[in-house]
C-alpha cells in the first residue's frame, strides 16, 4: 500500500512538527515507508492530496486540524470525480479544531491513532459540495466532509484564526470564548432556506448549520442525530433571539441538548439553497467551511452520498 503523508506543520501550533521523529516513528511502525508532503499556504493541503491520489498512492493522511482534513478530503473528491482514482482518507488530528475526527471517535494518541487507521478497513461516507460567493465577489465551490454554516459561525471562524492564542490554548476555551465575543459584535441576518423542494422558511438567523458530521466549534455537538453514512444533511437553524440568554444557552450545544429550544429548527435534506433577503450587502452572512471561512451567501450545499472512503 502507498501511503501519503500530507503534514499543516503550524497546526496545534506546530506539536506535530516539533515531535516529528516520534511522529515518523510510529508512521514507519505502522504502514512502513510514507511519503511526506508539507504545507506552506492554505489550498496546499487540497492540490498535494489531490496530486498523490493521481499518482496512484492508496491511502492519504491528514495531519493537522479540521482544516487540513477537509483540504486534504476536497483533494481525494476531486481526484475521484476528474480521474476516477479513489485514494482513502486517514486522519492525525492536530490543531484548534479537531471536529471531524471527535464525531469518528478517534483516539488521542498518535500511536493509538495510527494503529487503528492501519487496522481499519475504509468506510464509505457521505461529503458535502458547497458553491459560495468568495471574497473577491467570484462564485466558488469546493466539497466539504464535516459541517459548513453561516453566520455567526463564519465571523467566528475569522476571530479564531486571528487569534494569537490559537494552539496555545484549548480549542474548546478558544471557540467558546470567541463565539461569545462575535456573538455579542453580531447582528442577526435575514435569510430564505429552502430544503430539497419544500416551500422555503425565512429566518432572522444567528445561525445556520448543514451537517454531515454531529461536531463544531471545538466540541459544539451542534448536530447531534447527525450521521455520515445516512445520505442526507441536518440543517440547524438558530433563529434571533435574546442575546444574552442565547449566550447562557450556548452551554447546551456542548451537550446535543437543544433539540427542544425554542430558537431553534432541526431540517433533513440532500439540497439546501441560503439567500439573503433584502439588502444583500447586510445580509449576506460569513459562511465557515470545516472550521474556514472563504466567503458568504448566496450559497448551495449538496450531499454526496457514500463519496469518501475514510479509515477510522
Amino acid at each position: 500500500m502507498k501511503v501519503g503523508v500530507v503534514l499543516n506543520p503550524i497546526a496545534g501550533g506546530g506539536r506535530l512538527k516539533r515531535h516529528w521523529p516520534d511522529v515518523a516513528a510510529a508512521l514507519k511502525k505502522h504502514f512502513g515507508d510514507f511519503e511526506l508532503r508539507e504545507t506552506q499556504a492554505e489550498g496546499d493541503a487540497e492540490r498535494l492530496a489531490l496530486d498523490l491520489a493521481a499518482n496512484g498512492f492508496d491511502l492519504v493522511i491528514a495531519a493537522g486540524g479540521d482544516g487540513t482534513a477537509s483540504e486534504v478530503a476536497d483533494g481525494l473528491l476531486q481526484a475521484r470525480e476528474e480521474g476516477g482514482r479513489t485514494a482513502e482518507l486517514g486522519l492525525l488530528p492536530c490543531g484548534a479544531g479537531i471536529d471531524f475526527a471527535r464525531g469518528l471517535g478517534l483516539p488521542k494518541e498518535i500511536d493509538a491513532t495510527l494503529k487503528r487507521i492501519a487496522d481499519a478497513k475504509a468506510s464509505a461516507v457521505d461529503a458535502g459540495r458547497i458553491c459560495y460567493v468568495d471574497d473577491h465577489g467570484a462564485l466558488a465551490s469546493r466539497h466539504f466532509i464535516n459541517i459548513a454554516s453561516l453566520g455567526l459561525s463564519g465571523a467566528t471562524d475569522r476571530a479564531v484564526n486571528a487569534d494569537k492564542r490559537k494552539g496555545r490554548m484549548s480549542a474548546k476555551a478558544l471557540f467558546l470564548w470567541r463565539t461569545v465575543v462575535e456573538f455579542i459584535r453580531y447582528r442577526f441576518q435575514d435569510v430564505r432556506i429552502t430544503v430539497d423542494d419544500a416551500t422555503p422558511v425565512e429566518a432572522r438567523m444567528a445561525l445556520v448549520a448543514v451537517a454531515n458530521g454531529k461536531f463544531f466549534g471545538g466540541g459544539m455537538m451542534i448536530a447531534p442525530d447527525a450521521e455520515l453514512t445516512d445520505g442526507q444533511f441536518d440543517i440547524v437553524i438558530l433563529r434571533a433571539a435574546g442575546k444574552l440568554k442565547l449566550i447562557w444557552d450556548i452551554r447546551l450545544l456542548y451537550g446535543g441538548r437543544h433539540r427542544s429550544h425554542p430558537a431553534i429548527t432541526i431540517l433533513r435534506g440532500r439540497k439546501v439553497v441560503v439567500e439573503p433577503l433584502g439588502d444583500v450587502e447586510k445580509n449576506g452572512a460569513l459562511i465557515d467551511i470545516d472550521g474556514e471561512s472563504p466567503g458568504r451567501i448566496p450559497a448551495t450545499f449538496e450531499i454526496l452520498p457514500g463519496a469518501l472512503m475514510v479509515r477510522y
